[in-house]
């Protein structure tokens, strides 16, 4: 529809003229037009030319439209360079990819506040408004206000936008509740192996979903049985298995309990969410929930999503591997006990500040002071867990941390079968990475880090870790391709000049 054209054209002028740093005012005065048509042309409330939004990619230096075929974006740092200061850990993208999915949930109207804003979640959002799901971003682009219609439009669904996310794996948890029958596209995501959706068809199964995977696909059907407690062990303990599974209990009546639950952030997030929803789920924080499910669901709320601790370690690793002393702030602090303590014992020094809450009230926030350190490689392998282990995600951040300490250190990715190999990229900047086999890497240090040209990997956290190993390494990198880093981060290379890194972004 023409409405959501402009909405999403809307959301892209936004994003360019916040990643500039200009206000609407001095956008205007660029265009030589006013600052309530650029609100309007943000909100998506005026028919846009092709000269001008020509012209607003000229004043933006960020093209809105491509004529010929798309740019490819290249990132050239200049490394070796200490950094310093203090920057704050922006909110989840799995914490507010997970509500954006649970707000189908909602009647009522659903306000999100500091949602990041990254290419996972305008996929999202934009496959919401394709099934009749009203999404308005605030005049700065930080809050979000959803509401649901009384019958989505599934069969209008943004089938593009929809195959570009994995996430659109956990429209299945909402919509058993709500459909007797749907069609979802299959997802997709990054390059990391085989990630079966089995787990997800397995404890979504008692409740009564039935999936046939056909021609691109999942054609679900659902059989409603009556309100009864019901049972779920979950056979993998993931969190998007574990939020698919909350979800469905949270429109069944009666008492769900979800057995092996993940406890991650993310997941704890989204039962916050509910909760203020006025479902009721007992053992948030523990592997066994008990959610109180409602047949209906209509509410007027506001959550603000808690700060992500996968950007915290990702902020963390660039002080360590160039040996800065920076300040991290706004760290959640319980879903990074376990990788502090790893460090520490790798001879990172480092302070926290008291704790204190949140935005959402509920999750416990640090300030992390890192500094310079003669790191050692640890004992035992490093290797991550279901919380409250090292975090998956959080993992890869080791191998460029490895690869500055003495010694040698076995990290074992036993998650996903295609991830491990991405990290021996690292050695083109010259670092001591072999692959041992598909889940095993043996990391030797201390590297001497030199620049070089590397394309960025199909995979989001080994390419993160590329662009930080090039922090550290003297002369002049080049990273090409970077988009996809931009599906987790907001601005990530902007957000590291600012402490002192030598980053700049350049198209073919």
């Amino acid at each position: 529809m023409i409405e959501d054209q402009l909405a999403h054209v809307g959301s892209l002028v936004r994003s360019a003229r916040q990643h500039r740093g200009l206000t609407q005012t001095q956008l205007a005065e660029r265009l030589a037009t006013s600052q309530s048509a650029i609100h309007r042309i943000e909100q998506g409330a005026q028919n846009v030319s092709l000269e001008m939004l020509t012209r607003i990619g000229a004043a933006l230096d960020s093209p809105i439209v491509t004529l010929g075929g798309p740019q490819r974006t290249h990132l050239r740092v200049h490394g070796g360079q200490t950094l310093s200061g203090r920057i704050d850990v922006n909110t989840s993208k799995n914490g507010a990819v997970a509500l954006l999915c649970a707000s189908l949930l909602n009647r009522g109207t659903t306000r999100l506040r500091n949602v990041a804003r990254i290419v996972e979640v305008d996929r999202i959002v934009e496959v919401l408004r394709s099934i009749g799901v009203r999404a308005t971003w605030s005049t700065d682009g930080r809050d979000l206000e959803i509401v649901v219609p009384e019958h989505l439009r599934l069969e209008a669904i943004d089938v593009d936008a929809a195959r570009r996310t994995r996430s659109i794996i956990m429209f299945l948890g909402p919509l058993l509740g709500l459909e007797d029958e749907f069609r979802l596209p299959y997802a997709g995501g990054c390059d990391l192996g085989t990630r079966t959706v089995e787990p997800h068809l397995i404890g979504l199964r008692p409740f009564g979903l039935d999936v046939t995977a056909t021609a691109g696909d999942y054609h679900g059907l659902v059989t409603r049985g009556g309100a009864q407690d019901l049972a779920v062990v979950l056979t993998e303990r993931g969190d998007t298995v574990t939020e698919n599974v909350i979800m469905a209990a949270a429109r069944r009546e009666g008492v769900t309990t979800i057995r092996n639950a993940s406890s991650n952030y993310m997941v704890q997030d989204l039962c916050f969410y509910l909760e203020l929803l006025g479902v009721r789920i007992d053992g948030i924080g523990t592997t066994t929930l008990r959610v109180h499910g409602l047949a209906d669901i209509d509410a007027d709320v506001e959550y603000a999503v808690s700060e992500d601790p996968v950007e915290a370690m990702s902020l963390l690793t660039a002080g360590i591997v160039t040996g800065s002393e920076i300040t991290v702030g706004r760290v959640p602090i319980e879903f990074m006990e376990i990788e502090l303590a790893t460090l520490a014992e790798m001879g990172l020094r480092f302070t926290l500040s008291d704790e204190y809450a949140a935005a959402n009230g509920r999750t416990r926030l640090v300030d992390v002071t890192v500094h310079p350190s003669d790191l050692r490689a640890p004992i035992d392998k490093i290797h991550p867990m279901p919380f409250p282990g090292l975090n998956i995600d959080n993992l890869p951040f080791f191998a460029a941390i490895a690869a500055c300490a003495e010694g040698s250190t076995l990290i074992h990715d036993w998650v996903y079968e295609g991830r491990a190999i991405h990290l021996t990229d690292l050695t083109r900047l010259g670092a001591d990475v072999r692959l041992l086999d598909a889940h095993r890497l043996q990391v030797t240090g201390p590297t001497h880090w030199s620049g070089a040209e590397v394309s960025c990997p199909p995979a989001l956290r080994p390419a993160v870790v590329i662009l930080l190993a090039m922090l550290a390494a003297k002369g002049t990198s080049v990273l090409r391709d970077v988009d996809i880093i931009a599906r987790g981060y907001e601005q990530l290379q902007d957000r590291l000049v600012q402490l002192g890194a030598q980053i700049e972004t350049f198209r073919d």
